[in-house]
């Protein structure tokens, strides 16, 4: 397993809070985190190489961009758990995945450019994996300043 050093903690802890918006956004963010640009550069890359970052990049607020968004979950033989993660990750539009503890053990987010986008992408999970897809919209927005420090 690879292992993050004092520097990949730094870059990760000082870029969860935001990125500069800025002409030179990666010199910025790298002054901040007290190194150059070019490390910041390489260093991300690796971490994503190496799948210590899943990725980087914006968040977009998809409803107020025009599309959809929902949380979903399937019920998954763990047997079968790994290749239906592939399946249902192989949709671009699978913001997130990540495995639960219980009946329904596997939780995704789907955003859409289009909100009729979100059925067709369930539609089309379902149709792989032969798999119930529970499509669980949000009904009231909540903002939480969610942070993974390491």
């Amino acid at each position: 397993m690879k292992t993050l050093d004092e520097i990949d903690r730094r870059i990760i802890n000082g870029l969860q809070g935001g990125f500069p918006i800025c002409p030179a956004p990666y010199a910025a963010a790298a002054k901040d985190i007290g190194i150059d640009e070019a490390t910041l550069l390489i260093r991300l890359q690796r971490l994503l190489a190496d799948g210590l970052l899943s990725r980087f990049g914006p968040m977009y607020h998809a409803e107020r961009l025009g599309g959809a968004l929902t949380l979903a979950a399937m019920a998954v033989p763990e047997d079968r758990f790994d290749a239906v993660a592939g399946q249902v990750n192989g949709h671009g539009e699978v913001a997130h995945n990540y495995a639960r503890e219980h009946e329904l053990n596997m939780w995704f987010v789907l955003a859409t450019e289009e909100p009729e986008r979100i059925a067709e992408v369930i539609a089309e999970i379902e149709a792989e994996t032969g798999l119930t897809v529970f499509n669980m919209p949000k009904k009231e927005e909540f903002f939480i300043g969610l942070r993974f420090e390491v």
